[in-house]
């Protein structure tokens, strides 16, 4: 495991050195003015005031450059260690839980109903390893920049839907876990790309939602043309001052070695580096009175729907019910990440 390093030293080294060259420019002024004042050629000292006075601005800046390159340092160690308890754990569960589901089939005859069991057990670790294989590669598929394929005409509308049926079986919830009310709504975009944003923004909001309750998921067209997306869970919340770090690199809330639900820290990370590519914009805000969080997309009006193919829009909102309505669920804190 990767040593955790503290923010109290690059902090306190970085406060000494500011205070030490504040007293160093006063000290300098102060003679400078004095010499000047006293001297037969003032002009001369002004000139060494000046010049003295840019460097040591100068070395101020380097300082305070400084302070804020180590603390940032220490914060991306901080994340990578938590990435990497995060990793250990996500290979190590179900690894160990295979080989003993193995072991045992291997020394024991199991009723068949039990052998069933077993082999239903190890093929969801096997998917759990696959997600987490997935969610790297995603990660490392976001940092190569920009996906090399044609923009493709989208029903986004039964994309959402699909995403919902497979995370649905992913996690083991029943239909009524997640609730979809579909505009339909047809983009000019990369399917692989919106795919891997709905994914990772479905995926965590079931993962942080309480049992059995639901995830609520919009989607329209507002009257600028723009598509907005809007996923609602009711799980613990997200704090005010969280809602712009949760898209760094790693990022968790809480310690690795503490928190009960699975994750890599990478799932909004994706979200946001997606979004910024297509131009749009993420919303992260409260859900009022009700507990939860909310996470609204919007894409720019070159994506708007496409009403003109009215069988392709009945077929993407066959699944999708009722046309949501505007509910009025803004709260104080709203905070965008672009």
């Amino acid at each position: 495991m990767v040593a955790r390093r503290s923010l109290s030293w690059p902090i306190t080294l970085g406060v000494v050195l500011i205070v030490l060259v504040v007293a160093l420019t006063v000290g300098w002024v102060v003679v400078t003015v004095m010499a000047a004042l006293e001297g037969d050629e003032p002009a001369f000292y002004w000139t060494l005031l000046a010049v003295g006075a840019t460097f040591l601005v100068l070395i101020l800046l380097g300082v305070v450059l400084y302070l804020w390159l180590s603390i940032k340092a220490v914060r991306l160690n901080q994340r990578q260690s938590n990435f990497i308890d995060s990793v250990t754990h996500e290979l190590k569960s179900p690894i160990a839980a295979l080989k003993l589901y193995l072991q045992t089939l291997d020394r024991r005859q199991l009723r068949p109903e039990q052998a069933s069991q077993f082999y239903r057990s190890m093929l969801e670790d096997l998917e759990r390893l696959d997600s987490l294989i997935n969610h790297l590669l995603d990660a490392a598929r976001v940092d190569r920049g920009p996906i090399e394929a044609p923009l493709e005409r989208v029903d986004l509308a039964a994309l959402i839907t699909s995403v919902a049926k497979a995370t649905r079986q992913m996690h083991g919830v029943g239909q009524e876990a997640i609730e979809l009310r579909l505009q339909p709504v047809f983009l000019q975009a990369r399917s692989t790309e919106l795919e891997m944003l709905f994914r990772n923004l479905i995926d965590n909001a079931v993962k942080y939602s309480l049992p059995k309750s639901k995830v609520e998921i919009d989607l329209l067209v507002d009257s600028r043309g723009r598509t907005i997306a809007r996923i609602a869970d009711n799980g613990p919340g997200i704090p005010i001052n969280w809602r712009r770090k949760i898209f760094g690199r790693f990022v968790r809330m809480g310690s690795e070695l503490e928190r009960r639900q699975k994750g890599t820290g990478l799932g909004l990370f994706i979200v946001r580096e997606l979004i910024r590519r297509m131009r749009g914009k993420i919303t992260v805000r409260g859900r009022g009175s009700q507990r939860g969080t909310v996470f609204e997309v919007e894409l720019p009006g070159s994506m708007q729907a496409d009403v003109s193919d009215s069988a392709s829009a009945a077929a993407g909102a066959a699944t999708a019910g009722e046309n949501m309505s505007e509910r009025g669920q803004t709260t104080p804190g709203t905070i965008s990440a672009r």
